[in-house]
């Protein structure tokens, strides 16, 4: 049974968060010895494809972010994440603890996402194939495609602050921003996927926290904070503070509206009615068809060869003749390592 408990106070360090982003630096996360090669594989690759009431007070505090932070994401310097306060995250001792909760925000007034806090564990992982986001429609959203710019075409997705591989949330408004598809596979996936496959291995509890970031009153986030924390072995496992940037490469976006337009360009082609419910379905026979293997528990595809597949359970397995596009428009989301 999910439990929710009262969090304690949380604070963010304005001054670091700035001087962190601005800096540029990217490093891998602090982890256990034999998961550093993994984590700086999948660093490697992402950098490739670049070329209670006081729970609820003090998660407020955390929804409107400084002018200094928002100065840091407008300092986007062509990583999807810059480390933050050292890359130590900033959990209280308090909440330290191997009982499982989780806790989302509630939407502010501007119908926003705020806070979404978890401890991480398998009791809160999902047990049930994932299910249809697509009536979720978070602030800014827009269905639009850039078909010579992004390999998946649509520049935005309905993005899981605590992912479905890690408590099982499907349509929950208060779980999903607007954000770019860069954002979501090459910033947050990576991440998502340490935590995942820390806490399978090891049967352990993970702090995670990730808020996202809005200036002002713009309906787009210009990116989310990222933390974690491995419990048991006091971070040994786990541990990270980054921010990802809601940038998609070579669009710009109007994160008040969540308008877009190629950089120097023209807008991209929107999707509307059925060709929104459906979108990327109707252009699935253009494609050409190959071999994927699907885990049906954490929502990802992979190649058939890829390491990954062999951990997958034999339950939630589905071997399938198919197209990406067709893949990412009923929910599922590529593999981080083997980028199918």
């Amino acid at each position: 049974m999910k439990n929710r408990l009262k969090i304690l106070s949380i604070f963010l360090a304005s001054a670091i968060f700035m001087s962190a982003c601005q800096s540029g630096t990217v490093i891998a996360p602090t982890m256990s010895a034999e998961r550093t090669e993994q984590f700086q594989e999948v660093i490697r690759s992402v950098a490739e494809s670049m070329a209670g009431e006081e729970t609820t007070g003090s998660m407020q505090e955390r929804r409107t972010e400084t002018a200094e932070q928002t100065e840091a994401v407008q300092s986007y310097l062509g990583s999807p994440y810059c480390v933050l306060d050292g890359n130590k995250p900033d959990f209280p001792d308090a909440d330290k603890t191997t009982e499982a909760f989780e806790y989302y925000s509630d939407l502010d007034g501007l119908g926003r996402c705020g806070v979404a806090y978890a401890n991480i564990c398998k009791e809160l992982m999902p047990t049930e194939k994932r299910g249809e986001i697509g009536m979720i429609k978070p602030t800014g959203w827009h269905t639009v495609r850039y078909d010579d710019i992004i390999s998946d075409k649509y520049l935005y997705n309905r993005c899981h602050l605590i992912g479905f591989q890690l408590a099982g949330e499907n349509a929950n408004e208060k779980n999903l921003v607007t954000g770019t598809r860069y954002m979501n596979v090459d910033g947050m996936l990576p991440f998502e996927n340490m935590v995942a496959d820390y806490v399978q291995e090891t049967d352990h509890h993970v702090l995670y926290r990730v808020t996202p970031v809005f200036e002002g009153n713009d309906l787009v986030c210009r990116g989310v904070e990222m933390e974690a924390y491995s419990v048991e072995d006091h971070g040994e496992g786990v541990s990270f503070h980054v921010f990802v940037y809601n940038v998609q490469p070579g669009i710009e976006i109007n994160y008040a509206t969540g308008d877009s337009h190629v950089a120097g360009g023209e807008s991209g082609q929107t999707a509307s009615g059925q060709e929104e419910s459906q979108a990327g379905e109707d252009d699935a026979s253009n494609h050409e068809t190959s071999a994927y293997v699907v885990n049906t528990n954490t929502g990802k595809f992979h190649r058939p060869d890829c390491d990954a597949v062999e951990k997958i359970a034999r339950q939630n397995r589905k071997d399938l003749e198919t197209d990406r596009e067709t893949l990412i428009a009923q929910g599922y989301t590529a593999c981080g390592i083997c980028k199918p």
